[in-house]
């Protein structure tokens, strides 16, 4: 069974930087060929899709936080981390780590559905 387990959140200033970093386990398939991201939770609010990198290669952010995070993966630490720079307070959430099966992706990559593996979550807290 697919084990994602996650690091890294913690309370912030606004305009500090954060890690966070995602790491899968137990795969019976190729990393490489998952697509992975991150989404955030906000307490009251749906599920957000935050950034995306395809197994293809290819990276694609929220609205929100374009230009502020950068996502990056290492294939062979089975491993997906988000960068998240100028944090502000509204990017306070609980924040999830995601991959599909393999060779799953296109451009329906933003909603939730399409990712069968997810992480534990993590609080991402920026006080004002």
């Amino acid at each position: 069974q697919v084990r994602i387990v996650q690091s890294g959140g913690e309370l912030v200033q606004a305009g500090d930087s954060l890690s966070l970093t995602c790491t899968a386990s137990e795969l019976a398939f190729s990393f490489s060929r998952s697509t992975l991201a991150w989404f955030r939770q906000a307490p009251g609010k749906e599920r957000e899709f935050v950034a995306v990198f395809s197994w293809g290669g290819g990276a694609a952010y929220g609205d929100s936080v374009k230009g502020r995070f950068i996502i990056s993966r290492d294939n062979a630490k089975n491993s997906v981390t988000l960068q998240m720079n100028s944090l502000r307070p509204e990017d306070t959430a609980v924040y999830y780590c995601a991959a599909t099966l393999p060779d799953a992706g296109g451009q329906r990559y933003y909603l939730p559905s399409l990712y069968s593996f997810w992480g534990q979550g993590t609080q991402v807290t920026v006080s004002s």
